[in-house]
């Protein structure tokens, strides 16, 4: 008897995390499922899977994207009872999304008309669900559409037309599968989204409950969240040997860690120090035997961070790679023994002169027991694009490492770090180097004053300075920033630099 190739017949149909490589096939799909209204944009989705990829679901049928869904987490008790859809998607980039919210917030289903009565929509409801349970969070909250009112509008208020659906006398196909899902409603909000003629933009704030829901004594609503930063104005002095280079790197580390400080930060090229004992006049030259004591400096910075319990950004170093080239790397040394990197993005006319500096091609954003954290080695600060895109990534404090031989180049680089700190709604932190070595090429003499910078508002530090050293001295200056007071103030500060940005007519575009 002939066997049958049941493979011809096979369809496959999954529900999975949604992938970058998912957002040319979303897009289109959009437009399919919702004619008239404003789609996504790339960077909208991107910034989706940067965020909270967790969140995000695609429904596959063989091989073709039919259905999608976004979400992000809050603590929903901090939003207005009449707020927008662009309240709380921050206009649809979810830079509000927060790891220790207790609601997860969904923001868009989706499902090909071709494919509807498949219970696609159910599936997908069902794998936020499943996430909810998984995260332990208190509910699921939709701001629902009611697309067929439109036709009843002349007839009755928005009010009684969702009074009606809930009582099946009429078939609503957005709020009818909601109510069928177990979502019950909460409130009526107006203007939720503009451009929804059809439910004439009206939305139902629906919510399910998770019961298997179990409140934890470690979490609750932070008043704080204080991370201590060390921030070291390193003399440049001779020295004779790595060892006594790493005797003043330890004396640092351990002021630091007697402080309970969460970060300690080192000043941009801190290892050219050691040529004061390489006896190498060309600094072209020079720069390539200090990248011979890269190891060690990795070494020595990755057992200090262990040993005293600390992170640590060892300023930068100049690295030379399998390319035969140099660049200038900043490193965070996690005090759990893990190491990430940072190459210059912008190179000055004078390390290109001199040693002929390489630049990096990517920003990056780390994790860390504090939150995010960028790090942008003194030129890069002065380039207000990567700032933003580090924010957008999640960054909570852009550490930058400078070496500055001039009161001019010190000031364009704490001005910037200023304004950063402003514009984004972010701490940033400058450490520089100060002292002299006779006789080294280009490394003659130093200025700088380290600080700490803040958003200027009411509740950060006056003048926005959480502190600053002394300028031109060998010092360390200790000072607290606190996450919670800057989350709080992104969402209802006296400005919202970040929330009241203009989408619609501009956008930095990251190509990486």
């Amino acid at each position: 008897m002939t066997k049958l190739d049941l493979s011809k017949f096979e369809k496959k149909l999954i529900i999975r995390n949604m992938e970058y490589r998912d957002i040319e096939r979303i897009l289109p799909l959009q437009a399919i499922c919702f004619p008239g209204m404003e789609p996504w944009t790339k960077e909208q989705l991107k910034s989706h899977l940067r965020l909270f990829q967790e969140g995000q679901f695609v429904a596959e049928y063989d091989g073709e994207i039919i259905g999608s869904c976004s979400s992000l987490i809050i603590n929903f008790d901090e939003y207005d009872d009449r707020h927008t859809w662009d309240d709380v998607t921050d206009r649809g980039y979810i830079t509000n999304h927060n790891p220790d919210g207790y609601n997860l917030y969904g923001i868009e289903v989706m499902v090909h008309p071709k494919y509807r009565r498949m219970k696609i929509g159910h599936r997908l409801y069902e794998a936020r669900k499943e996430l909810v349970r998984r995260l332990n969070l208190k509910s699921i909250i939709i701001g629902g559409r009611i697309p067929n009112y439109y036709k009843y509008e002349d007839k009755m208020t928005a009010k009684e037309y969702v009074q009606e659906v809930s009582h099946h006398k009429i078939y609503d196909p957005v709020l009818s599968f909601q109510l069928i899902n177990g979502f019950t409603l909460m409130r009526i909000n107006p203007d939720y989204l503009p451009d929804d003629t059809q439910s004439k933009k009206y939305a139902t704030l629906m919510e399910w409950n998770n019961v298997e829901y179990l409140p934890q004594t470690k979490r609750f609503f932070k008043s704080s969240y204080p991370v201590r930063i060390c921030v070291v104005q390193y003399m440049m002095r001779q020295i004779e040997s790595f060892s006594d280079f790493a005797n003043q790197v330890e004396y640092y580390t351990d002021v630091a860690s007697d402080a309970e400080s969460d970060f300690i930060v080192f000043p941009e090229l801190i290892t050219t120090q050691l040529m004061s004992f390489l006896e190498e006049k060309v600094p072209s030259i020079a720069i390539r035997r200090v990248t011979e004591y890269t190891e060690q400096y990795i070494e020595l910075f990755t057992n200090l961070a262990i040993r005293y319990n600390i992170n640590i950004i060892g300023g930068s170093h100049f690295v030379k790679e399998d390319d035969d080239e140099i660049y200038n790397i900043a490193y965070l040394f996690r005090r759990d023994g893990t190491i990430e990197k940072q190459y210059k993005l912008h190179i000055t006319p004078n390390e290109r002169k001199w040693w002929g500096i390489n630049r990096g091609e990517q920003v990056k954003v780390f994790d860390t027991d504090c939150g995010k954290i960028a790090m942008q080695i003194c030129y890069d600060i002065e380039f207000p694009e990567l700032a933003r895109i580090a924010t957008d990534m999640g960054a909570k404090i852009i550490f930058t490492p400078f070496c500055t031989e001039d009161r001019q180049g010190y000031l364009r680089v704490r001005y910037c770090a200023q304004a950063r700190a402003v514009e984004n709604q972010i701490y940033t932190v400058i450490a520089g180097t100060v002292g002299n070595l006779p006789q080294t090429e280009n490394m003659d003499i130093q200025y700088a004053q380290s600080a700490i910078f803040a958003p200027s508002d009411f509740e950060f530090a006056r003048d926005g300075i959480v502190g600053e050293t002394n300028p031109n001295i060998e010092m360390v200056m200790i000072g607290d920033v606190d996450l919670e007071v800057l989350r709080r103030q992104r969402q209802d500060g006296t400005v919202r630099q970040l929330k009241d940005r203009r989408h619609d007519i501009y956008k930095v575009d990251y190509k990486k």
